[in-house]
Order: C-alpha cells, then sequence, then structure tokens
C-alpha cells in the first residue's frame, strides 16, 4: 500500500523526498557523531574535576587519617559534604572501614566501598559510572599514600551526572529542530528544482507527444529538456512517425482510389504509367532461374529464398531485364553469348542477363565479404562477422560488374533500376555515376542494426556512400529506416531531413521509407489444387510414412538465423512435457542447402542433422518418428502441397528481416483450418499479430505454442487465420511492387537532368 502510494506522488515530490531523507540521515548521522564526541569531553571535564577536588583533599584527609576513626570523622566535619553538582565524599581505610561520608553518599556507601576496595586491589585510581535507581553517578576512587609509598587510605568523590544527561538531551533537541528545517528546507529547494528541471519538460514532452499521436501537434519537441539527447531522439520519433503516418495515409488513399487486392494486370498497367516509356531492370545477385547439370543435361531450378519468390513474380507481371549472377554449373550452356535468356522457360515474359563471376571472385565477393561479413554483422544471431581486405576488393569489382551488366542492358534510354539486397550496396553509386538520370532504388531484404553494430565494418562508410547514390532506399520495417538514417548520421558527413527521412550527399538526395514486402497467391504460380493437390499429398503421406499424423511444418533456407537448432529442441522438449502425442504428430522440416562453401554452413547442417537423429533415436516408435529433416531443393509443388497438409506453420528466425514463408503458409491455407507460430524476431510478426507469437530461444514458451496450436479450438483458428489472410491477400507482391515503384518514379530528377525542363 505505502509503495502504491508514494507512487501516485509527483516525481518531484518522490525525488525530493529521496533526496532529502538521505541528506537528513547524513546531517543526523554527524550531528549524532558530534553530540557523542561533546558528551565524551563532558566526561572528561568530570574526570578533571574529581581529581582536583581530590587533590585539594589530599592534605587534610592524609592528616586525619592518622588518627582514630571518630577522631579523624570529627576533625574532616563537614569537609565530605556536597554542594551543587558535588554529592559528596566519602573515606575509608585500606581494609575497607567507613571513617567518614557526607550525607549524600550515606545511602549507597556500600557500592562505593566495592569500589575503593578495587582502586586498591588494582593499586590505582579508577572511574566509574554508578546507576542508582533512575540516577547516574561519576566515582573516583583516588588512593591516599605515606609518605612511604604504601596506601593509608582511600578517598571517593562522587558526582551527580544529572546535568550532563539534561545538557545532552537538550543539544538533541536542538539539534533535531535545525535538523528538521534543513530537511523541510532542503525538500523545498529540491522538489522546486526538479519540477523545474525535469517535470516541467517532460510534463510538456508528454503532451507534445499526446499530440502528435492524436494528430494536434505542429510544433517542433519543446526546448531545454534535461538530458540534449532526449531533444534529438524526440525530433526523430516525430518525424519517424509522421513519415509513417503519412505513409500509411497514402497507402490507405491508394486502396480507397483502387480497391483492396492488387493482381498481376493491374500492376502491368501501374507500372507502364510509371515507366512511361522507360525499361525496368532488377539488379540482384541470386537469380530466378538456374540451371545444374543432371545426367549431363541441364536441369532447370527456381532457388529458394524470398528474394526470387517476391520478384520473380513482379517481373512476370511486368515485363523488363533481371540481371543477376549466373552460378548454376549449366548456366553458360543455356544462354546466348552475351548471358542472355527468355523466362520463364516455358511461358517467357522477361529477359534473363547472368553475369559471370570466377571462383575466386564468387568466395571473396559472395561467400567472403557478404555472407561471412554483412549477413552475420546485420542478424543478432550471434555469430561474429567476419572482413577480410581481399574480400572488400572483390566485393567491389564485382558490384562494379553487376552494375556494368546493368548499364549495358539500359543502353542509351531512361530505366527504372531496382536493385536488391546486401551484396549489391556498392551498385547504386556505380550506376547514378554513369548514368545520373536513371531513377534507381534499392530494397535490403535483411535487417539494418543499429549503429554500433554496423560501424564494426570497416569499411561501412563506403558501403553507406554507395547505398545514397541511390534515389529510394527500401527496407521491410521503419525500425531499420530509423536505423540507416542513425548509421548515416554518425558515420558519413551527409544533411539529414527527418521530417521526410531523406539523406543529401554531395547534392543528391536518398529518400528511406518501409515496404513490407510480400508474396503472390499460389494460384497465381499454378500450385495444383484438387484432385491433383490431394493426390500430390496421398503420396507425400504415404512416402514418408505420415498416414493419421497431425504435421507441423518448417520450410527454409538452412541457415543459423531461422533458428532451426531452437525449433527442433523445442519439439523434443514438447514430446517430452506431452507424451501423448507421441506416434500422432510428426514435425516435417523442408530444408534448402546453402552457401555449403563456408565452413560453418557445413558443420551446422550435420549439426542440424546430429539433433534431429538424437531427438528421433529418443522418441521414435516402429513406424514413426518426431522429426521428419528432408534435405534438398523441393520444387514450388512439393512446398505448396506440405503446407496445405500441416496443421501448424512453424517459423522461428532469430533475426529475420521479413521471413515469407509465414505469408506462403498463409497464402496456403484459404479453407483458413491452420495455425501459424511466428517468432517474435521476424519482421512479418509486425504484420501478423494473430499468430502465436513466440520467442525462439525460449524452448519451454515454444513447446507450449506448439500444444496451444494442437488444441486450439476451430472457430479461434479460423478467426485468427481470417485475418491474417486478408492481411496477406490484400498487402500482396504487387502492392509492394506498386507502392516502391510509384515511390521511386514520383522523384523529381534535378533541373539539369530533367528534359522537360529544357
Amino acid at each position: 500500500m505505502l509503495s502504491k502510494s508514494l507512487h501516485r506522488l509527483p516525481y518531484s515530490l518522490r525525488m525530493g523526498l529521496l533526496i532529502a531523507a538521505l541528506i537528513g540521515l547524513l546531517i543526523g548521522a554527524l550531528a549524532w557523531i558530534q553530540s557523542e564526541r561533546e558528551h565524551l569531553a563532558d566526561l572528561e571535564e568530570m574526570d578533571r574535576r574529581s581529581y582536583v577536588i581530590a587533590h585539594q583533599m589530599a592534605h587534610s584527609v592524609q592528616t586525619a587519617l592518622q588518627l582514630p576513626d571518630k577522631e579523624a570523622a570529627a576533625a574532616l566535619g563537614s569537609a565530605l559534604e556536597g554542594y551543587q553538582r558535588l554529592t559528596g565524599l566519602a573515606l575509608y581505610r585500606p581494609d575497607g572501614r567507613l571513617i567518614s561520608a557526607g550525607k549524600g553518599v550515606t545511602d549507597f556507601a556500600d557500592s562505593l566501598r566495592a569500589i575503593a576496595l578495587q582502586a586498591l586491589e588494582d593499586a590505582k585510581d579508577i572511574i566509574v559510572i554508578l546507576p542508582v535507581g533512575d540516577t547516574r553517578y561519576h566515582i573516583l576512587a583516588s588512593l591516599i599514600r605515606a609518605p612511604q609509598g604504601q596506601p593509608e587510605g582511600i578517598l571517593v568523590v562522587v558526582h551527580d551526572l544529572s546535568f550532563l544527561e539534561q545538557r545532552a538531551t537538550s543539544r538533541l533537541f536542538q539539534v533535531g529542530f535545525w535538523l528538521a528545517l534543513v530537511i523541510l528546507l532542503l525538500l523545498i529547494l529540491i522538489v522546486a528544482g526538479i519540477w523545474a528541471v525535469y517535470d516541467r519538460p517532460l510534463n510538456r514532452l508528454a503532451e507534445w507527444m499526446r499530440q502528435l499521436r492524436t494528430g494536434d501537434a505542429v510544433d517542433a519537441p519543446p526546448i531545454e529538456l534535461p538530458v540534449a539527447r532526449l531533444a534529438s531522439e524526440s525530433d526523430r520519433l516525430a518525424a519517424s512517425f509522421r513519415a509513417a503516418r503519412s505513409a500509411h495515409q497514402a497507402q490507405a488513399r491508394a486502396v480507397v482510389r483502387a480497391g483492396n487486392v492488387w493482381t498481376r494486370d493491374r500492376l502491368r498497367a501501374h507500372v507502364v504509367d510509371c515507366l512511361q516509356g522507360g525499361q525496368l531492370l532488377v539488379v540482384s545477385n541470386r537469380e530466378p532461374y538456374l540451371h545444374e547439370l543432371r545426367d549431363g543435361k541441364p536441369y532447370l531450378i527456381k532457388p529458394a529464398g524470398g528474394l526470387v519468390t517476391a520478384l520473380d513474380p513482379v517481373l512476370q507481371a511486368c515485363g523488363g531485364v533481371w540481371v543477376a549472377h549466373g552460378s548454376g554449373e549449366a548456366d553458360r550452356q543455356t544462354a546466348d553469348t552475351h548471358g542472355r535468356l527468355a523466362v520463364p522457360p516455358d511461358e517467357p515474359t522477361y529477359s534473363l542477363r547472368r553475369v559471370w563471376l570466377s571462383r575466386e571472385e564468387e568466395q571473396g565477393y559472395y561467400y567472403g565479404f557478404a555472407n561471412e561479413g554483412l549477413w552475420p554483422l546485420c542478424h543478432l544471431a550471434h555469430e561474429r562477422p567476419i572482413f577480410r581486405a581481399d574480400d572488400w576488393e572483390h566485393y567491389v569489382r564485382a558490384n562494379r560488374r553487376f552494375a556494368d551488366a546493368a548499364l549495358e542492358e539500359v543502353g542509351n534510354g531512361p530505366a527504372v533500376v531496382l536493385v536488391q539486397d546486401y551484396q549489391l550496396a556498392l551498385a547504386p553509386r556505380f550506376l547514378k555515376e554513369a548514368r545520373p538520370e536513371l531513377k534507381i532504388g534499392i530494397f535490403w531484404h535483411i535487417p539494418w542494426p543499429n549503429p554500433e553494430a554496423f560501424r564494426i565494418c570497416p569499411w561501412a562508410p563506403e558501403l553507406l556512400r554507395g547505398m545514397l547514390g541511390a534515389d529510394l532506399i527500401g527496407f521491410h520495417l521503419q525500425q531499420h529506416c530509423n536505423n540507416f538514417l542513425d548509421t548515416v548520421d554518425r558515420m558519413v558527413e551527409a544533411r539529414l531531413d527527418w521530417d521526410h527521412f531523406t539523406a543529401e550527399l554531395q547534392g543528391h538526395t536518398a529518400r528511406v521509407r518501409p515496404f513490407p514486402i510480400s508474396v503472390e497467391t499460389w494460384a497465381e504460380r499454378h500450385a495444383p489444387n484438387s484432385p491433383a493437390l490431394e493426390q500430390q499429398i496421398d503420396l507425400l503421406r504415404e512416402r514418408h510414412k505420415l498416414d493419421g499424423q497431425r504435421i507441423a511444418v518448417g520450410v527454409d533456407r538452412i541457415d543459423y538465423t531461422k533458428g532451426l537448432a531452437e525449433r527442433f529442441r523445442a519439439i523434443g522438449r514438447f514430446f517430452e512435457r506431452y507424451p501423448h502425442y507421441r506416434e500422432r504428430f510428426t514435425f516435417v522440416q523442408l530444408g534448402a542447402p546453402s552457401r555449403t562453401h563456408i565452413p560453418r554452413y557445413r558443420s551446422y547442417i550435420n549439426e542440424l542433422e546430429a539433433l534431429a537423429d538424437q531427438i528421433n533415436w529418443r522418441f521414435r516408435s516402429d513406424g514413426w518418428q518426431p522429426i521428419h529433416f528432408l534435405i534438398g531443393h523441393h520444387d514450388s509443388n512439393t512446398v505448396y502441397a506440405f503446407l496445405c497438409m500441416a496443421e501448424v506453420g512453424i517459423v522461428s528466425s532469430l533475426h529475420d528481416g521479413m521471413n515469407l514463408v509465414a505469408k506462403e503458409y498463409i497464402a496456403a491455407k484459404p479453407q483458413l483450418d491452420g495455425v501459424l507460430i511466428l517468432s517474435e524476431f521476424a519482421g512479418a510478426a509486425r504484420e501478423l499479430a494473430d499468430a502465436l507469437i513466440i520467442n525462439p530461444y525460449d524452448t519451454e514458451q515454444f513447446a507450449e505454442a506448439i500444444r496451444r496450436a494442437l488444441e486450439m479450438p476451430p472457430e479461434e483458428r479460423q478467426e485468427r487465420m481470417a485475418r491474417m489472410w486478408r492481411q496477406v491477400e490484400e498487402n500482396n507482391i504487387y502492392r509492394w511492387a506498386a507502392n516502391f515503384l510509384a515511390d521511386l518514379t514520383s522523384v523529381p530528377l534535378p533541373p539539369a537532368l530533367n528534359p522537360e525542363a529544357n
């Protein structure tokens, strides 16, 4: 109750009370120490007074001791009586006999006798504080010695200490009064100071943020904030919020104008308007179609990964040229002398231009700098990035090679160039330097880390300058946009406009925007439907002995950022906690091997296989095993069949820009009959709030989410999936491409480069 009451008090008053209390305790402690010192000084003064009295009485006492007791008492007379603070004196023989005593000490003469005998036994004067009733007495027992040195008697001097205690009490009351006054004054000053320095500015900031949230804030954040960085960060937060709201409002207006669902035909018409007779080019490392040799003959493969999944339908809808690295064994055989071929092979709609790299260049540029350096740098998956000077040189040359190939395809005509991902961060600058009038955009498909992490890269400024050659820089999330501009602010001499989210470098302005990427429908990918789909599902169930099983599925490239090991451990923990699901539930993991030239990836595959074997060995029974780890390049029909048959889709990325598998699983569920388990560290979690959001590192929570997915009531499943299905359907890959191209082509050219301006 006290804690809650304190929290209701204003911050300045709480802080004032705390600080005043601490200062009061310090002053009180110092005052108590000083009081004790003064009390000790008073006692020392009492010691001196007693010794003075004993010294003054020594001669008359020595004379009296030479007489018999009665005569000695008569000789001393009233000399032993007390006055004021002196209670009295008493004189004892060495054998303890009392000769005479003042009236004030007669009542406790026996106690004084014991003290006198103790002094005689110790052969020295002693001082004792003696409590009698409610009064404390100061006792000096002084030995009276003969000229030869032997004790002749003991003189006891008794003082009443009440006045010292009264003085100490009075002193404490005075100190307490002044201490309370000082604390009160401190409290007033501290509360006023904190209110002026913290409370008032922070309350003004809170009110401004409330107005910003409700749309009423038009001014800049309040000035004179207690922390300088708080002012700059508030300004950036406001700019980010306004930019996100503006983008959302623009998107909402576009939705109202054109309807909710974007289609391939609608995108085609939109792109024609955006390009205005120009050409569309996509430039990426990964090609949408590659050819490998099987039995000496070229075999077509569509690589796994979100980039190909997202962009291939865009170019199929719009036409154009895709410039990419020809990495397949049979790629040269299937392309012409310039590295060109029409794709898709069965129904060509655009051109693929393959760029040839030597094995050494590919090793340094792709496997080295891009995937041993930039990939772990941008993903918070606890893998240390590796940067080598030779790899950087290959990266620069490869980016130049891709830019030159794109320029060849563009020729002298107008074009819009979409550069893709972290492998080609330098290409926008190379393209802009060669053809300033080109409209160039770059989309960063992976997360962008904070500035402190990115500055680890020895060539970070060069990478930033390369990206700032683009007219539009796109990320999945607003957070990544914020991190990027923060990094530019820290590492490059560029002029930033946080209200409009732009960065100007050497006279060229780049806009930074979030564009959450998505997927096309499975129907547009010509996925099989009933009865062909049911037949394929039956074949897969029979082949992998899945008949009668409830199934969860994961579809991933085999990469340490995808959280596959954490996923397997959660499956093992699930069967530990819920053994009644054994032989009733199976997890299928489709894993596409990638980057196997990098030792870390090869060892990771071995680790996963060993982990799956360990779990299977522990829980398997005749004809059943808990995990089916299917390593290989699976065609889209196989992936679609597994997504359709799975009750549960699992995406457990440790860090991901978006992760389109989550959206592909939802797109495969038009009957709304599945549950998605989704990592909070995947960008898709920002859009798909109706998934079961998990922390993949929390094995207990992960296992519980699997149980909850399997036992979720059908009504809740359908409601959750319906909301996510609408989200994916309305915000599909065509809308993403339309928004990106519209934003890119709306960037005005400088007057010197604009033909219409002349």
